[in-house]
């Protein structure tokens, strides 16, 4: 499958060179006159700087009611406690970052109660598909390429794998991976309960102990720990479970219902799930489209110098996508890329 580009160059007219870059990718072809169009974006953490900006946003919801479409603007609730964790906050986020010419619908609820569990293959049997996204006719997947703790990068894969999933579902693929505490290392100081969110590490008889369900592997204690006492077991599962997830949300649409748009812009070294998205680790690349979440997300690691990632995260990117591949998500590992 092709895969479009535009490099970024501010010489030009960016929106003009997206509408060029639309309408040779056919990128709202998969929308029939009255669908109900969900436009699958991250509105960035509050005090995150790097999402895809708002204009762009708008010309995609231009182009869908162009199209016959009427869009509404998605994304789920997170797993961890931040500023878009209930339906409120996260509602409230979208607006002052900018994103207001449709309508901003929560995926998964107000408390994240609003879920379709459906089948799917790989290291997960079944994922939790956010209720607004199971029931759309079509989506449009916007998606920022920048590096991610745990996964190596986020692109199309992770905006839908993670993205479109409920909190269930985030913790599902969160607890692929494990979590090991070196109990001759730890000294029990109790740093890593203090930086939990939940609090759920317990210190039993001077030991650091963390037997919850409730953890979702993210770093955080991991870091805190001043002795380097606790690590990630598996850490490559999670791209697993992305992809085994992408795979499950795409089932929920009749095939061809999806298009892809990937700005590679603003490349930080963290998500944008974060207030605080660390450094800007490559110059910017460019805006893909396709009507494939593989063959974008290799455009983008074919044109990016992705080690950086990897050695950053101890994590190949690439395997998400060969994971996507592997499992029956269409798409190429070598696409052939149009600059238009």
């Amino acid at each position: 499958m092709s895969v479009y580009f535009v490099p970024w160059n501010t010489s030009n007219n960016l929106l003009k060179e997206t509408e060029r870059l639309y309408d040779a990718a056919g990128t709202f072809d998969c929308i029939n006159e009255g669908d109900l169009v969900a436009v699958k974006l991250h509105v960035g953490e509050l005090g995150n700087p790097y999402h895809v900006q708002p204009i762009f946003v708008h010309e995609v919801v231009r182009k869908i009611r162009e199209a016959g479409g009427k869009p509404f603007l998605t994304d789920s609730n997170t797993y961890y406690f931040a500023q878009r964790n209930n339906a409120v906050d996260h509602m409230n986020t979208a607006q002052r970052n900018g994103f207001g010419t449709a309508p901003f619908i929560i995926a998964d609820g107000l408390k994240s109660e609003n879920y379709r569990t459906v089948k799917t293959k790989g290291i997960l049997s079944e994922i939790e598909v956010s209720g607004a996204i199971a029931e759309a006719d079509a989506m449009i997947v916007i998606s920022h390429c920048k590096g991610h703790e745990l996964s190596g990068f986020g692109g199309a894969i992770k905006n839908l794998g993670m993205g479109c999933t409920s909190r269930a579902g985030k913790l599902r693929q969160h607890r692929t991976v494990g979590l090991e505490i070196d109990a001759s290392k730890c000294i029990g100081c109790g740093k890593c309960k203090a930086t939990c969110p939940m609090g759920i590490p317990e210190i039993i008889e001077g030991k650091a102990q963390n037997t919850s369900p409730l953890c979702m592997r993210c770093p955080m204690c991991i870091e805190a720990c001043p002795t380097n006492a606790i690590d990630f077991v598996d850490k490559p599962n999670l791209s697993k479970a992305l992809a085994s997830a992408a795979l499950g949300v795409l089932s929920t649409f009749k095939r061809g219902k999806v298009s892809y748009v990937s700005f590679a812009k603003d490349i930080s070294r963290y998500c944008d799930c974060l207030s605080n998205p660390g450094e800007i680790m490559m110059n910017d690349i460019g805006i893909f489209a396709s009507d494939s979440s593989v063959s974008v997300d290799a455009a983008f690691l074919t044109m990016a110098d992705y080690q950086v990632f990897n050695e950053e995260s101890h994590v190949d990117c690439m395997l998400q996508v060969q994971e996507a591949k592997t499992l029956g998500i269409e798409g190429t590992l070598k696409p052939a890329i149009t600059t238009v």
